[in-house]
C-alpha cells in the first residue's frame, strides 16, 4: 500500500475527545479486561460484593480505580477505557448511554434528553 493510514499523533485534535489508539489501549488494558469480565453475572456480583478486591485482582492503577469509584466515564476514558467495555461497567449500575452523554456534556440526564429532542426537531 502506498498510502497507509496516518498515525493518530499526526491527526488534528478534536476538542473534548480522547482518541482510543495503541497508547490508550496499552494504558487501559487492565481496566478493559476487568470490564470485559462483567459479561459474567458471577463476576458482576463479585465486583458489587467487594469492588476494591475485584479491582486489585485485575491490577488497576490508582487513577483507574479512582475513576471506577467515582463512576466517572470521562475519567475512565482518560485512564485508557474503551467505550465498548465501559458500557459493561455502566450497565452494572443501570446507567445507559443517555447517562453517559449527560456526564460527557456536563448536563443532567433530563437536560441531555431535552437537548437530544431539540436537536431532532
Amino acid at each position: 500500500m502506498s498510502n497507509p493510514l496516518p498515525k493518530i499523533s499526526n491527526l488534528p485534535k478534536i476538542p473534548g475527545t480522547t482518541p482510543f489508539d495503541g497508547e490508550q489501549a496499552r494504558k487501559g488494558y487492565a481496566l478493559n479486561k476487568m470490564c470485559f469480565s462483567f459479561n459474567s453475572a458471577d463476576n458482576r456480583n463479585a465486583f458489587k460484593a467487594d469492588e476494591e478486591a475485584y479491582m486489585r485482582q485485575f491490577g488497576l492503577t490508582e487513577p483507574q480505580a479512582a475513576a471506577i469509584r467515582a463512576r466517572n466515564v470521562l475519567q475512565l476514558i482518560a485512564a485508557g477505557g474503551n467505550a465498548y467495555y465501559l458500557a459493561k461497567f455502566a450497565g452494572i449500575f443501570g446507567l445507559d448511554m443517555q447517562d453517559i452523554g449527560a456526564q460527557q456534556t456536563g448536563l443532567t440526564k433530563d437536560e441531555f434528553k431535552a437537548r437530544l429532542v431539540a436537536a431532532g426537531q
